[in-house]
């Protein structure tokens, strides 16, 4: 089991940056895939970003390719998003999640375990 926890959300102007961080708890971090996903308010959870546990292939929404970029280091047992050129339909709430499946993981069913989220408000 892991326990997941958000940072680093907050308000930025349209084309500004900003990284979210998501530590993990547990000794076995490195086995899990790692996904960041957002959510605003009367509308479905939607997959932004996810790692693979060993860091080496990741995958991303079409709405974020190229603007944002996920990592991890399992040595710290966090997993970061770096949002860059952010725009105002990037405003919601951030969510880190772990699953225990293999391979690139990007419906919100195939995730146990979430963080409670880091609020992101992007100005125009």
């Amino acid at each position: 089991q892991v326990q997941l926890l958000e940072s680093g959300g907050g308000l930025v102007q349209a084309g500004g940056s900003l990284r979210l961080s998501c530590a993990g708890s547990g000794r076995t971090f490195d086995s899990y895939g790692m996904g960041w996903f957002r959510q605003t308010p009367g509308k479905e959870r939607e997959f932004v970003a996810v790692i693979h546990w060993s860091g080496h292939s990741t995958a991303y929404a079409d709405s974020v390719k190229g603007r944002f970029i996920i990592s991890r280091d399992n040595a710290k047992n966090t997993v970061y998003l770096q949002m860059n050129s952010l725009k105002p339909e990037d405003t919601a709430v951030y969510y880190c999640a772990a699953t225990v499946f293999s391979g690139v993981r990007v419906k919100v069913g195939e995730y146990a375990y979430w963080g409670q989220g880091t609020q992101v408000t992007v100005s125009s």
